[in-house]
């Protein structure tokens, strides 16, 4: 199966469970929609090719940052390229 072809598949099935979840969130059932949140997750790590260690790193840096006792002062390691905090 061509690489597009997967890609296409997986922004439409993210496109559904976005939708899903909205839709629970809208009608108050947010423990299922919490859970669609898990599938969204994965079928966007899939999409950008980010491992479970990547993500793992990432909440390992976000955790100890957080820590920090000056928030002004710079990040105690630098989020690699591929794991850009976008806020």
């Amino acid at each position: 199966m061509p690489v597009t072809n997967i890609e296409e598949q997986l922004l439409s099935l993210l496109a559904s469970l976005e939708e899903c979840q909205s839709l629970l969130f809208d009608q108050g059932v947010k423990e299922i929609a919490k859970l669609l949140s898990l599938a969204i997750l994965e079928v966007r790590m899939e999409l950008h090719s980010i491992t479970d260690s990547d993500l793992k790193a990432l909440c390992d840096m976000i955790a100890s940052n957080e820590l920090r006792l000056d928030p002004e002062a710079p990040l105690a390691r630098p989020f690699p390229p591929h794991l850009k905090l976008v806020k």
